[in-house]
């Protein structure tokens, strides 16, 4: 199984297209964001002519009223790559959403949910106080409070919660680098920051010229402005507030830009944490294929070698 994975506007599913070509794959999505059906151009998602009649899994499958889930996700995931391996071909991960690529790459248990328990902490929160649940926390679960924030109310309800309905510390779900497929590759593609932030505005304007607030207008006829996940995304929060009149087009743009660099301060951070990931120059030009092409071969070899 392969992956292509790191920060935004950095080639990825150019690259995983390629790659399926050159391996006989098909290509699965790992950006949380395409999951939606009508996010297009706001999440650069690839066109039908784009992916050249590669089988891309897992684009369009939510409404943007649905909320979207990591555990959802990592059950449909895995079935694809079911599929496609069936079909004897190579599953080919692609995306910077760095949960979603774990929760598909790695043995990963997510803990259940339950939104009475949720909405009782939640209101104790707004009630007592953070600071008062992270004592609680504290006494049953010492270890999630020390690397959880006092006023971090969201990630302490959730510890709270899981502790409650399982009997289990949270830190027991936490994700562990342990690849479910043994022979699991990971490519990272990196570019050079002033030449992602270049990119970055460079996409950010033609998305605009490319009609991204006719399809915020779209959208938000679908229900947008009641999605908790998909209003909230980056260019769409604020091509919704453009078209309430709250923020010039230009500011838009602008914020639009900083929280994309924001975001992929975020995923490089995440990506380069996993020292499994193989490291190769987005901007090699016509080598870049060659050269995953040699990582994935050099991988596989090393890990034949491995086996008993």
């Amino acid at each position: 199984m392969v992956a292509v994975v790191g920060a935004t506007a950095t080639g990825k599913s150019d690259l995983a297209i390629a790659l399926a070509e050159r391996l006989d794959g098909e290509v699965v999505n790992a950006d949380a964001l395409q999951l939606y059906r009508g996010m297009d151009i706001g999440t650069a998602k690839v066109t039908a002519q784009e992916r050249r009649g590669i089988e891309h899994h897992l684009l369009d499958v939510l409404t943007v009223t649905e909320e979207a889930s990591v555990s959802a996700y990592q059950r449909a995931a895995r079935e694809a790559v079911a599929v496609i391996r069936s079909r004897g071909r190579v599953p080919i991960l692609v995306g910077g959403s760095g949960l979603y690529v774990r929760a598909a790459l790695d043995e990963i248990e997510f803990p259940p949910t339950d939104p009475a328990v949720r909405a009782r902490l939640e209101e104790r929160a707004d009630r007592e106080g953070p600071a008062a649940l992270h004592r609680v926390l504290a006494d049953t679960d010492p270890e999630a409070a020390r690397t959880i924030g006092v006023h971090d109310t969201r990630r302490i309800v959730r510890a709270l919660e899981v502790g409650e309905l399982t009997g289990r510390p949270f830190t027991a779900f936490l994700p562990r680098p342990h690849y479910h497929h043994s022979c699991t590759v990971q490519l990272g593609l990196r570019l050079e920051r002033p030449l992602l932030h270049d990119r970055i505005e460079a996409r950010v304007h033609r998305m605009v010229e490319q009609g991204l607030l006719e399809e915020i207008s779209d959208l938000r006829e679908q229900g947008l402005d009641h999605g908790r996940t998909a209003r909230r995304a980056i260019g769409y929060e604020q091509g919704l507030a453009v078209l309430d009149g709250t923020m010039s087009c230009e500011q838009a743009i602008e914020d639009t830009v900083a929280g994309t660099r924001r975001l992929v301060r975020k995923q490089d951070t995440w990506f380069r944490r996993d020292l499994r990931v193989r490291w190769l120059a987005a901007d090699a030009g016509q080598s870049l294929v060659d050269h995953a092409i040699a990582q994935i071969r050099e991988a596989v070899t090393t890990t034949d070698e491995q086996q008993p």
